[in-house]
């Protein structure tokens, strides 16, 4: 166990080099950018899966279903299995199986179908009386979504993207397995592989920090933008 007054000397180094530091910066990097991109594409899908549904504004089974299939196959396939398959994609788009732009790509092909299903579940809280309201003066169906749904259910999406943040912080140390990069690649390469359990735990340790300063700061964030607590 990780132990402040026990410190190698190969942590040390590790510690004056910055290595710690630049762990930290590349996770977050990786972390958030696969999220920006996960949401540029799970936000239109999990409106789509919305509006389609059965109690929706345009149900629409002949497209419900299938994306809906679609999305299901894709979160169901665990991360690590779908990071080795995507590798031919990876070599056919970036050139190579290895780097960040490789761990990019995973982290949001895999986030993509969970994203969906947290912005579909968020839309789906919204009051059903809004928008018969917003339908009943003549909005139409897109601003229904972007001046009724979208809006109503900005506290719960903020909310479900915390969740997602840390859910592909979770990924990316098993991403840096096997691409390289961040404080899992850390973990694994410069603690458990040469029997360092003090830089093992260190990396725990720093991720631990940087989930409950994610959390900490959405949950202000939600605060800040649901109008019940106004």
């Amino acid at each position: 166990m990780f132990n402040v007054f026990e410190l190698t000397e190969d942590f040390i180094t590790l510690w004056e080099e910055g290595t710690f530091l630049t762990g930290v910066l590349e996770t977050l990097y990786l972390t958030f950018i696969s999220t920006l991109l996960a949401y540029l594409v799970g936000i239109p899908v999990g409106v789509i899966l919305n509006i389609t549904s059965k109690n929706g504004i345009r149900p629409n089974k002949w497209i419900n279903i299938p994306l809906g299939i679609i999305v299901n196959i894709f979160r169901s396939v665990p991360f690590i299995i779908l990071l080795v398959a995507l590798f031919p994609m990876a070599k056919a788009i970036v050139g190579k199986t290895y780097g960040s732009e490789v761990m990019i790509l995973a982290l949001t092909v895999a986030a993509i179908p969970y994203i969906s299903r947290v912005v579909e579940s968020s839309l789906n809280e919204v009051d059903k009386g809004v928008v018969e309201a917003a339908s009943s003066i003549g909005a139409n169906s897109w601003q229904i979504v972007t001046k009724v749904l979208l809006p109503e259910a900005k506290p719960s999406l903020i909310n479900g993207g915390i969740i997602a943040i840390v859910t592909i912080l979770g990924y990316s140390a098993m991403a840096d397995m096997v691409s390289g990069g961040g404080l899992g690649e850390i973990a694994i390469s410069l603690g458990f592989d040469q029997f360092n359990d003090d830089i093992v735990w260190f990396c725990v340790l720093l991720t631990i920090i940087i989930v409950q300063v994610i959390q900490e700061l959405g949950m202000y964030i939600v605060r800040k933008t649901d109008k019940r607590n106004k």
